[in-house]
């Protein structure tokens, strides 16, 4: 069977889900070979055999931690080089379609962004994307080297399927290029303890029907009783009443998790767009003539202040 090159997302060490989710994908489409860069990729072969890799690449070198991007990009054409995989599968973050872009053009390939499945073709891996606001589903396949495919998060349950997970190092030449941008500093993320908002499986998100940042307390009540992210429409952002980091949209970030509580949302195209592709969706809006009804799996048209507070009330009881 092929092998398959699965980008690793992970913190010194620690495994991001959604790699977890693309070594899932790739088990459809061949056999998974991680490739794992940076401080702590060794310790990262013990979680990646559990989940399917048959083999995890490693490297680690300054120019990873110093540098944007290409350091990355020259290590995984090192990768392709020494496999010549079916498929590379790249989590659908920022930084990784800029990985996924750099690399496709690199070895004259074909690019594929924002696949939300994969599943196998008789002419190579075939990709399933939302297309126009996710009004259209499209099904399309790399015509032209080997496919290089980025994946949403959320786009596929997390399986557990043990392999040998043998780890061995792989052998990176930096080009010119690599150290073109360096990083000055960075800051750490302030943690809300709440999960990532692109990664999460439950997103509860807000929009003008809250009608004030001091208001946003009774999403973040609702999200904490599901373990839940907070999102929050452009509306409510333009306003200044929740973070541009917590816009779900359009020009805000793309979600697509198993359950969506949309609280005071019309439901504008531009935020349709960014959370169309969730398995469940679940709307709260006192004018039963808003659009987002005409999205969602289950509806209540009623005052948010009412149905919220209830809905955080009946979780916690049926929890405790």
């Amino acid at each position: 069977m092929a092998e398959v090159l699965v980008y690793v997302d992970h913190v010194d060490g620690a495994v991001r889900k959604p790699t977890l989710e693309l070594l899932t994908l790739a088990r459809r489409i061949g056999e998974p070979v991680a490739v794992a860069l940076g401080a702590g990729a060794e310790n990262t072969a013990a979680v990646l055999a559990e989940h399917g890799a048959v083999k995890v690449l490693t490297a680690d070198a300054p120019e990873f931690a110093e540098y944007l991007v290409v350091p990355k990009v020259d290590a995984l054409q090192a990768a392709h080089e020494a496999v010549s995989p079916a498929a590379v599968l790249v989590p659908s973050s920022a930084e990784g379609k800029e990985i996924a872009a750099r690399l496709a053009v690199r070895i004259g390939s074909g690019i594929i962004t924002d696949a939300v499945d994969l599943e196998a073709g008789d002419e190579g891996p075939v990709a399933t994307q939302s297309a126009f606001a996710a009004s259209f589903t499209t099904k399309s396949r790399v015509s032209k080297g080997t496919p290089v495919i980025t994946v949403k998060p959320n786009s596929a349950a997390v399986e557990a399927a043990p392999a040998a997970g043998a780890v061995e190092a792989l052998a990176v030449t930096f080009g010119a290029l690599a150290t073109g941008t360096k990083v000055t500093s960075r800051t750490p993320r302030e943690s809300t303890g709440r999960p990532e908002l692109t990664e999460a499986a439950i997103v509860v998100s807000g929009g003008r029907g809250v009608n004030g940042a001091e208001n946003f307390s009774i999403i973040e009540a609702l999200a904490d009783s599901l373990g839940a992210a907070v999102g929050a429409s452009r509306a409510a952002v333009d306003a200044g009443w929740y973070p541009h980091t917590n816009q779900v949209g359009q020009t805000g970030k793309s979600v697509s998790p198993q359950l969506y509580v949309a609280a005071g949302i019309s439901g504008a195209i531009q935020h349709r767009a960014g959370m169309q592709t969730s398995k469940t969706i679940v709307a709260v809006n006192k004018d039963a003539e808003a659009p987002i009804f005409e999205l969602v799996d289950y509806g209540v048209v009623g005052d948010l202040f009412e149905v919220v507070p209830q809905l955080t009330e009946e979780i916690k009881a049926r929890k405790g």
